[in-house]
């Protein structure tokens, strides 16, 4: 990998409060809400900065070297950081991009915005390009790449105006709404189940964000909703909350944004309270951990994932050799690293970046990069996630099914992985929330 640059801002952290603020951003992950309620072109339309074409900033003949300001610190997103200086290693292992070796510059951002903002404008300074980072904080270096529009981002992004920034690509783009596959797919397996919906909500902006995009999807195809209070992050013990579900009639309970320490925690409770709609987890649930804190297979088995992304920590290994590759090197980069969503980020952000970097050409600059980012309208990086057009910042409908059998997730209904949707249900268009 070559060396990396690690700057580090220390502060005195209580560590608690810094994991419950984890938590609730691993809930704000998955459909973050944009400010569009339809796909956003405006990276199509817009003219790159001349000076671009002639800015090869962290560029040497040899290497490529790139920014990453995640959260670190209580290892909130380390994973973002070591995903992608994973699949760095995965590409240097095969001679780099043109025979330039991806170097990863870590910048821990201390869950603050101040050092978001100062990091992201040295990386901006030094490196070629921003890839892979991850923090609740990004709005503040969002600031900086808004003023630098000849900079490559290759980002998850939770601020909607950072994502839609024109120089801001990432490989699993959010909008302000929901798939619809999914919610169609439990209306038909449970009918009786449908007037009778619930979920828990997290009381910060991007998780009520989220709940409004599903319930209007769900309403939309038929839900009606009986129970949906918000909770404070803080709570441990659910078991009120399923008391007053199971009083308000709850048949169907969608708990896709929590983070698994929360999921399991709801899980428990309904088994004290021997109360057991049915229960639909999401990728913020998925978790090696998700089975051990509910209490073992015994509490959760049977429960239902739903999720844009294949079953990566491991049990699609044999059969999409691009979970075998992101495993491996995550073990080889980090060993005894438990990979989570925000590794799965890094990973996919500097798969897509190096996708833009080879066909940039052997003689790329900051501009041609953005340029063939642009022309990314297709991303699956090998099938871990359903298809994306990263161009026009548009989400994938497509989704897997699965459940937990034996104290293992395992797929559900799916199609064949070798068949010609790899394995992802497409059958129902993404939903978009109409503007207000």
């Amino acid at each position: 990998m070559g060396s990396t640059e690690d700057r580090r801002v220390r502060r005195g952290w209580r560590r608690p409060l810094v994991a419950v603020l984890g938590a609730t951003v691993i809930a704000a992950t998955m459909t973050a809400c944009t400010s569009t309620a339809t796909p956003v072109a405006a990276s199509t339309k817009s003219t790159i900065p001349p000076s671009a074409f002639s800015d090869t900033t962290g560029l040497t003949p040899t290497t490529v070297t790139v920014g990453n300001v995640s959260t670190l610190t209580a290892g909130l997103f380390t994973g973002a950081d070591v995903g992608t200086k994973a699949y760095a290693a995965y590409v240097n292992s095969h001679g780099g991009i043109d025979g330039r070796k991806i170097l990863v510059d870590s910048y821990d951002d201390t869950y603050a915005g101040a050092p978001n903002k100062q990091y992201t404008q040295e990386a901006i300074d030094k490196d070629f390009a921003m890839v892979g980072s991850f923090s609740l904080q990004d709005n503040f270096g969002g600031t900086v790449l808004a003023a630098n529009p000849g900079v490559p981002n290759v980002t998850v992004s939770l601020d909607p105006a950072t994502a839609d920034l024109v120089n801001s690509f990432s490989p699993s783009p959010v909008a302000n709404g929901s798939p619809l596959g999914p919610l169609a797919y439990f209306k038909d397996k449970f009918p009786d189940t449908v007037a009778h919906a619930g979920a828990l909500i997290a009381d910060q902006p991007s998780a009520i964000a989220q709940w409004d995009s599903q319930r209007g999807a769900m309403e939309h195809v038929g839900y009606h909703i009986v129970y949906d209070p918000q909770f404070d992050i803080t709570t441990t013990d659910f078991n009120q909350y399923v008391i007053e579900m199971r009083n308000a009639g709850v048949k169907i309970l969608f708990i896709q944004q929590m983070p698994q320490n929360y999921a399991a925690a709801v899980v428990r409770a309904l088994n004290l309270q021997d109360f057991h709609p049915v229960v639909v987890l999401g990728a913020s649930t998925y978790s090696e951990e998700l089975v051990p804190n509910s209490g073992g297979a015994a509490a959760i088995d049977g429960e239902y994932l739903e999720q844009g992304y294949a079953l990566y920590l491991g049990e699609d290994a044999a059969s999409i050799p691009a979970v075998n590759t992101f495993l491996t090197w995550v073990q080889n980069v980090s060993p005894g690293f438990k990979p989570d969503l925000f590794t799965l980020f890094g990973w996919l952000s500097c798969e897509l970046f190096a996708q833009a970097l080879q066909a940039a050409g052997p003689h790329p600059n900051r501009g041609s990069v953005l340029q063939a980012l642009r022309g990314i309208t297709s991303f699956t990086g090998g099938n871990l996630l359903g298809p994306v057009n990263p161009a026009a910042k548009t989400p994938s409908n497509c989704y897997i099914l699965g459940q937990i059998v034996g104290g293992r997730f395992q797929r559900l209904d799916t199609p064949p992985i070798d068949g010609p949707t790899h394995g992802y249900r497409c059958d129902l268009p993404f939903y978009y929330l109409p503007s207000s």
